[in-house]
C-alpha cells in the first residue's frame, strides 16, 4: 500500500494570537465604534492575500454580516473615518505601524 503525505498550503500568520483576540472582540458587537470599523477593515486587509486563516476569514465574514455592512460599505466608512483626522490612541500600539517613536 502507497501512502500519499500531502503538504497543505495553510499558514499561520505571524500575528494569528492578536488577530485572534481583536476578531473575537468584534464578532459579537451590537454597535461598532470607530475603532471596530477601522481594526476590521485592517483584518481583511491583512488577511484577503493570505495562504491560510480561514477560521479568521470565516469570522470576518460573520462579523460583516452580523453588521449588516459589505466590504465595500466598511472600506467606505473607514476612508471617512481616517478623514475626519482619527487618530488611534497610543495604547493601542497593534493598530498603525511598528510604534517606533522618532520623535528624537
Amino acid at each position: 500500500m502507497i501512502q500519499y503525505l500531502f503538504m497543505s498550503n495553510e499558514q499561520t500568520h505571524p500575528l494569528h494570537a492578536t488577530d485572534r483576540n481583536i476578531i473575537d472582540s468584534l464578532i459579537t458587537k451590537q454597535k461598532p465604534e470607530d475603532i471596530d470599523f477601522i481594526n476590521l477593515a485592517r483584518l481583511i486587509n491583512r488577511y484577503s492575500n493570505f495562504p491560510g486563516e480561514t477560521e479568521i476569514k470565516n469570522d470576518i465574514e460573520k462579523t460583516l454580516n452580523f453588521w449588516k455592512i459589505s466590504k465595500n460599505q466598511l472600506f467606505s466608512k473607514t476612508k471617512d473615518i481616517w478623514s475626519r483626522s482619527f487618530r488611534p490612541s497610543n495604547t493601542n500600539k497593534d493598530l498603525v505601524g511598528s510604534g517606533f517613536d522618532t520623535s528624537n
